[in-house]
């Protein structure tokens, strides 16, 4: 099962830091077992959450150069109060360091102005190529579906769209019908 735990990308400030959201729903299956009776988003996957914002920024930074960006360490990492269903994490990673093959960040999700977790996590990324020439097509694969994801995470639903788009202004179509039978009268359509 794969796990993905951003919603959308609300903000990207190329090279220095990006903000996810995260909507947590009672619908997501781990949390029938996380806990029964007390359902909260366990705190590896609140981790997760920064681990993969912290991708995207390194994506967008590097227009996607590496098909893998994969958690090497997380450091001093600290848990605030319990995330519960109906509730929205807001996660922010700020890039502290971008070396050859491994980016460090401080990151930090938080509900309501409370801090539910922090801390520093360094991101290693490399291509499924560097080992073996034959799975160029495979990192392929991965970035175009990564690419294509990435675009959805960054404009949001399609409903969200459009209940953000300008009204049109209507338009009025009347149509002319004989003056008399049974379509007898003006059809006017918005």
């Amino acid at each position: 099962m794969r796990f993905l735990l951003i919603d959308r990308i609300v903000e990207v400030d190329p090279g220095r830091s990006l903000v996810a959201v995260k909507n947590l729903s009672l619908a997501e299956e781990y949390l029938a077992d996380h806990f029964p009776g007390f359902p909260v988003m366990p705190g590896v996957l609140m981790l997760e959450a920064m681990t993969q914002a912290g991708a995207w920024l390194i994506r967008d930074m590097e227009d996607f150069a590496h098909s893998i960006v994969i958690l090497k360490t997380a450091k001093t990492i600290k848990y605030g109060s319990f995330v519960e269903p109906g509730r929205q994490l807001r996660i922010r990673v700020d890039l502290v360091d971008h070396g050859p093959s491994e980016t460090t960040f401080k990151g930090q999700g938080v509900i309501d102005g409370q801090e539910m977790v922090k801390g520093r996590i360094i991101l290693r990324r490399y291509n499924l190529r560097d080992k073996n020439p034959s799975l160029h097509p495979t990192d392929a694969s991965i970035v175009a579906g990564l690419r294509d994801l990435y675009a959805t995470l960054r404009k949001g639903s399609v409903g969200a769209r459009a209940m953000t788009k300008p009204e049109e202004p209507s338009s009025s179509v009347v149509a002319d019908v004989p003056e008399t039978g049974p379509l007898a009268k003006t059809v006017t359509t918005t």
